[in-house]
């Protein structure tokens, strides 16, 4: 396994993340657990999760992939061993059973806080991440930016009021360090700015989507991570599974895309043409398609760990593998070639 510190912390994480939000729908508690174990037994120290998790959300799920990752840090008593990231989430209608008004505000985050921490079994949370901005922009696929109504001193109070809470937290030693997730390159230099004006404890890392389908963070947030230190937390390298080529001939059982239809933006056409061809080019140099999109994502320097999910032991084993694989320039300019032809299909 390869480690690399976060952001400006001493904390090291594993390049592979072990990503959690199967846990409680896709998987039992005890596969959850056999899934930690398996990951922790192969040099995976990186965990993320979320409040609101598992996915997709609902209220009679919501919270149980923290208690299940809970239960298993009180059975096995390896806290020491193990990064958490976490996640407050971010305002939305459909989600108001979890807070109501929810918001990304003092109030909220102290709330969601305890709730963590109780769930989880832990005093203490390594990154604590805002899932999605409270301001109105592009996220979850959404392109064509439109120029927000809302008053923009309000938005500037908001990420004060929400980094002061956070950093409060810092203080407090109830988490470790600061994230954001789903963000822009202005939100990230947003953070940047504000950290640097009132010596707030800086934001580590960005947790956004990234993966041969959607190379959308190369375009201005690499530039960040490389010089502001500010790292991609990647997350959906396969496009939920599409880059297996799984769902290329067939619609297998049990599969999220089958089962739920919430993340059709990687079952277009475009989407299908490109795995066409990264499938084949994995064929090509005799690697399967998940090692090709997987060692990708590994690959880059701006990636600070890839969040890997699997709904058994045998995927989570070929994701995990995936660390050792290197690409050569012959390859990673094939890469790029589908992509000029084919250029984010999934943003």
């Amino acid at each position: 396994m390869i480690y690399s510190k976060l952001g400006h912390t001493d904390i090291e994480v594993s390049k592979i993340c072990l990503g959690t939000m199967t846990f409680g729908e896709q998987n039992t508690e005890a596969e959850a657990h056999a899934q930690l174990d398996f990951a922790l037994d192969n040099g995976v120290n990186f965990i993320d999760t979320a409040e609101m998790y598992p996915v997709p959300p609902k209220q009679k799920t919501q919270g149980l992939t923290e208690k299940f990752i809970g239960s298993w840090l009180n059975k096995t008593k390896k806290r020491d061993k193990v990064i958490i990231a976490s996640k407050v989430t971010g305002p939305a209608p459909d989600f108001d059973y979890i807070r109501k008004p929810l918001k990304i505000d003092k109030k909220n985050i102290e709330i969601a806080i305890e709730e963590n921490l109780k769930r989880l079994n832990t005093d203490y949370i390594d990154l604590y991440q805002i899932h999605w901005p409270q301001r109105e922009t592009n996220y979850f696929g959404e392109l064509n930016y439109k120029y927000s109504k809302e008053n923009k001193n309000i938005i500037i109070d908001n990420i004060n009021e929400s980094y002061e809470a956070l950093n409060l937290l810092v203080t407090k030693g109830k988490i470790r360090s600061i994230g954001l997730s789903n963000d822009t390159s202005w939100g990230a230099m947003k953070f940047i700015e504000i950290a640097n004006s009132k010596s707030f404890s800086k934001i580590v890392s960005v947790q956004n989507p990234y993966s041969l389908l959607n190379r959308l963070y190369e375009i201005n947030m690499a530039e960040i991570a490389e010089i502001e230190n500010v790292k991609l937390l990647a997350y959906s390298p396969l496009g939920f599974g599409v880059l297996t080529g799984k769902y290329l001939n067939d619609s297998p059982k049990n599969a999220r895309l089958t089962i739920w239809n919430r993340f059709n933006r990687y079952s277009n056409k475009y989407c299908k043409e490109a795995t066409v061809k990264y499938v084949n080019l994995a064929k090509k140099y005799d690697l399967t398609p998940t090692q090709l999109a997987l060692a990708f994502v590994n690959n880059q320097p701006f990636v600070a760990s890839n969040i890997i999910g699997a709904t058994n032991i045998s995927q989570l084993k070929e994701n995990i593998e995936s660390i050792n694989i290197s690409l050569n320039e012959e390859i990673k300019n094939e890469i790029d070639a589908i992509n000029l032809s084919h250029p984010n299909p999934a943003p």
